[in-house]
């Protein structure tokens, strides 16, 4: 039987009655945010009434507990108890309020940022999964090329932005270079370890079969190193994100990361906090879809 009262529902009706205190902002600003938290509780009631996995359930309460738990934080010592400079720490309801009618700005800087970001990580992932597929089964080739990923893997991406930024001909050519590099080594590095490591047998039981190179590579090595092509890849994805905020902060002119750059400059410190929450929400939305992706891939793992 479903627990009817736990933490995450005693967080919420804490919320509820910190809303009876005196605001600094009352009005619209204060509804924005009791219609948030009110939306995350009936979505939170849903997924524990719905959900047939005992463990997504309580995870999705621990999730929400610790956003009530946050936001109650933030709305007591910025709107209730005015702790905080105004300026500096907006209330929660100011930045929903503005999050929802910057909306349309933002979209059109996502727009921009992932036309640079899947230009750069779809040329590092062609790029690094077939030289590491070329490479990593050649043990002589292998032991050639490893040295040079000890040397050149380690190296941080970012310091390649200014000389990027002077060296090639426009922005885009410049960030798309940084989010390749940044995106390739792990991609790069992690399948040509998986194809090295692929277990002998198999690819002596292929030769037996006298199947040919191109067949070798890409019906019998390919799927055996999926698992490490998609560990890198993963990690190919994070660091073309840091890299392409990083780059757009620098010289864009558009872009999520050139957002918040452009407001913290005019000391907007509300914008600030709406671009870096619809940051974290893209991020964590891709990710999402990237891991559906890896379930599928990797479904024959179950």
């Amino acid at each position: 039987m479903k627990k009817i009262f736990n933490l995450t529902h005693a967080l919420f009706i804490i919320f509820l009655l910190l809303q009876l205190l005196p605001s600094r902002k009352a009005g619209a600003e204060s509804l924005y945010i009791l219609i948030l938290v009110v939306l995350i509780q009936v979505i939170y009631l849903l997924v524990s009434l719905f959900s047939k996995n005992r463990e997504k359930a309580e995870t999705a309460g621990d999730v929400t507990a610790i956003v009530y738990l946050f936001i109650t934080l933030w709305e007591l010592f910025t709107s209730k108890l005015n702790l905080l400079d105004k300026h500096l720490y907006p209330t929660p309801g100011a930045v929903i309020k503005l999050f929802i009618s910057e909306l349309p700005d933002m979209l059109k800087g996502l727009a921009s940022s992932m036309a640079l970001l899947g230009k750069g990580y779809l040329l590092a992932l062609a790029a690094g999964i077939l030289l590491a597929l070329f490479i990593g089964w050649r043990k002589r080739l292998y032991r050639a090329v490893k040295p040079f990923t000890k040397v050149l893997g380690p190296i941080p991406p970012i310091v390649y932005i200014p000389y990027a930024i002077a060296i090639l001909p426009t922005f885009k050519a410049s960030s798309t270079f940084i989010i390749f590099i940044g995106a390739f080594w792990p991609i790069f590095i992690n399948t040509l370890n998986g194809v090295f490591n692929v277990e002998r047998k198999i690819i002596d039981s292929a030769k037996a079969l006298n199947v040919k190179e191109h067949s070798m590579l890409f019906q019998v090595i390919l799927p055996a190193t999926l698992p490490s092509i998609i560990s890198g890849a993963t990690i190919g994805l994070v660091m073309s994100f840091i890299l392409l905020t990083a780059a757009e902060m620098i010289g864009a002119t558009a872009g999520l990361g050139w957002y918040v750059k452009y407001f913290s400059d005019f000391g907007d410190y509300t914008r600030v906090i709406v671009g870096i929450l619809f940051i974290g929400i893209v991020v964590t939305l891709i990710t999402l879809v990237f891991d559906k992706i890896e379930a599928y891939l990797l479904r024959w793992r179950k």
